[in-house]
């Protein structure tokens, strides 16, 4: 019995050792990331922002008006808003703002298809770029004047900084630490090291006829953002990052909001780990395509706050002067400084430690997902958003 309990153990630690390798060696490359900076250009690129609204009544006339304050000039940008089950008054008050309204309905709503729908809306317009906002985004007033300076190199694809909005709660403190932490590693350090930065489903520009054509192969139902960065890497394209364009996006308040956002996103990577996993490792080794096989890598990687309460608990339960067990403890150590590395010394303060007492409940939750997943790529699982106070932007990175 005793060899099936150290081969189990042993199995535990590999997978244990394999994520925080990958974690450790991403957050050491992400403190080498330079300040960049980004001064006005004359030549002024055309965006089209467009912000999909599904049942966002609360949240998105604010977010609208906010978004038509771009330092930028007026002709050189549409806001459009994909109104997908909003009231009538609330469309009609978004109508009388200088934007573009596309209403749509459909019977299983889905981000791509309502972006799908606005583009051939606005098939007459001529655009440089596309922006993809949530509905609860708000972005920095030099947003796209940044943009436009970084876009002057061609990229066909670009990521801002997504930061929190709101640090109310201790769950909100922690998603505002999660984002941060996904920054450091899989955006700041895949672009020092050469690698296609991850994207995020919002704050991303796209170029215009590119965007049009990726979009015709989108059909994720959960997982928007994914299906999409693996379209593009497969096409062995460059995802840059920039890390001084802000987009402030609301973080989750409450454990059930969070437990079925994590739901959506821990369905989304289980649905394109099985289609895409093996077939991207193959192809990266045919094509010599590195950013398909790390993204692959990606897919097969626990979430982060799985792999940490799993080391913990191994450490606390197998914790004996043997071999193993020492190893269990220093696996624990390195992942914790990765960790550390990776976050903001802004969050360095007694609030954090605070919301800190809350992990052990977002970890149980968390795991308990793991047997919610069936189905659950299936249909749209809608967070809901409100209008939160924009903490931040005073004392942003």
């Amino acid at each position: 019995m005793n060899i099936y309990i150290d081969i189990f153990l042993w199995v535990v630690f590999a997978i244990l050792v394999f994520n925080v390798a990958y974690m450790t060696l991403y957050a050491i490359a992400g403190l080498f990331y330079g300040k960049e900076h980004f001064p006005i250009i004359e030549n002024k690129l055309r965006f089209a922002i467009f912000i999909p609204a599904y049942k966002g009544d609360e949240v998105i006339i604010h977010t609208a008006t906010e978004t038509l304050k771009q330092a930028y000039p007026k002709e050189a940008f549409d806001v459009i808003v994909i109104a997908d089950s909003l009231r009538e008054e609330s469309v009609a008050i978004l109508k009388s703002l200088p934007l573009i309204v596309v209403e749509v309905k459909f019977e299983n709503s889905t981000k791509g298809k309502s972006i799908n729908a606005a583009i051939q809306e606005v098939a007459h317009n001529h655009y440089d770029y596309a922006v993809i906002l949530d509905i609860d985004n708000i972005v920095e007033e030099r947003f796209l004047e940044k943009m436009n300076s970084a876009l002057q190199k061609d990229q066909l694809v670009l990521q801002a900084h997504r930061l929190a909005k709101n640090e109310d709660t201790g769950f909100s403190i922690l998603d505002g630490i999660s984002e941060e932490i996904n920054n450091h590693i899989f955006r700041k350090g895949h672009k020092v090291l050469g690698i296609s930065a991850a994207l995020i489903g919002s704050g991303k520009a796209i170029k215009y006829p590119f965007f049009v054509e990726i979009m015709k192969d989108i059909n994720a139902i959960g997982g928007f953002d994914k299906q999409m960065e693996i379209l593009i890497i497969s096409k062995k394209i460059i995802i840059d990052y920039a890390h001084e364009i802000l987009v402030y996006d609301e973080k989750v308040q409450k454990s059930e909001v969070f437990q079925n956002q994590r739901k959506r996103w821990m369905s989304a990577q289980f649905t394109y780990m099985k289609k895409y996993a093996l077939k991207g490792i193959w192809t990266s080794i045919t094509t010599f395509n590195l950013d398909y096989l790390d993204k692959s890598i990606q897919l097969v990687l626990l979430p982060r706050l799985i792999n940490l309460g799993m080391s913990i608990i191994f450490c606390l339960v197998w914790f004996t002067p043997s071999v193993l067990g020492n190893w269990f403890v220093i696996i624990l150590v390195i992942q914790i400084f990765a960790l550390l590395l990776a976050t903001p010394i802004k969050y360095y303060n007694k609030n954090t430690l605070k919301a800190l007492l809350n992990l052990p409940y977002g970890f149980l939750l968390m795991f308990l997902n793991f047997f919610k997943l069936r189905g659950a790529n299936k249909k749209f699982i809608h967070t809901p958003h409100s209008v939160s106070e924009n903490t931040n932007s005073k004392g942003s990175s």
